[in-house]
């Protein structure tokens, strides 16, 4: 176990508290006008996924657990695992719903993660934040309609809604960040 000072926490970091593993799922610094600034973090703890909250100065101390990060690829999604594989070794881990999360749509064939690995189990991953897919449901374009800014709901082809611009069509791939599903840019490729 190391000490850190909370501001330094991030999302997907390991913290023990009271003997027991948390994985950071948000991490925030607050700055108030008046007041001491304060440090936000929203945790699930390991082995049973019961969600707190704390709330602690930036400059409290808290352990930071050793977690070794490893890189795996994206196989595919067996029942509730994700089949996940270690590029050198071609070791196969399958990961629960617990660790995957909100991340599961964004998860695409042959992707590599980064998981976090406690005594060998996986305990948190952290996935790139764009991915590309395709438009497979939007309102047509209305000739005319060029004003900048302007969006229109989407559903892409991971199931996700999400607000595209109104030049985008039905089938054009676009990128999206994988945080919250928003729209950066049509892809490239």
């Amino acid at each position: 176990m190391v000490s850190v000072i909370a501001s330094s926490v991030r999302k997907g970091n390991v913290l023990e508290k009271d003997g027991k593993l948390y994985v950071v799922i948000t991490a925030e610094n607050i700055h108030p006008g008046k007041g001491t600034p304060v440090t936000h973090l929203e945790m699930r703890r390991i082995p049973d996924g019961l969600k707190t909250v704390e709330r602690l100065r930036t400059t409290d101390s808290v352990e930071k657990a050793f977690v070794e990060s490893q890189t795996f690829q994206y196989l595919y999604q067996d029942g509730e695992h994700w089949v996940f594989m270690q590029p050198t070794t071609f070791d196969q881990v399958h990961v629960g719903s617990d660790v995957v999360g909100d991340m599961a749509p964004y998860l695409i064939e042959n992707m590599e993660v980064q998981l976090q690995l406690f005594e060998g189990n996986p305990i948190s991953m952290e996935i790139p934040q764009r991915a590309t897919f395709e438009v497979v449901e939007t309102e047509p374009v209305v000739k005319g309609q060029t004003a900048s800014g302007s969006f229109k709901p989407a559903v892409l082809s991971n199931g996700v809604k999400t607000m595209v611009p109104t030049h985008i069509v039905t089938g054009t791939r676009v990128v999206v960040m994988t945080e919250d599903g928003s729209y950066v840019e049509r892809a490239k490729d």
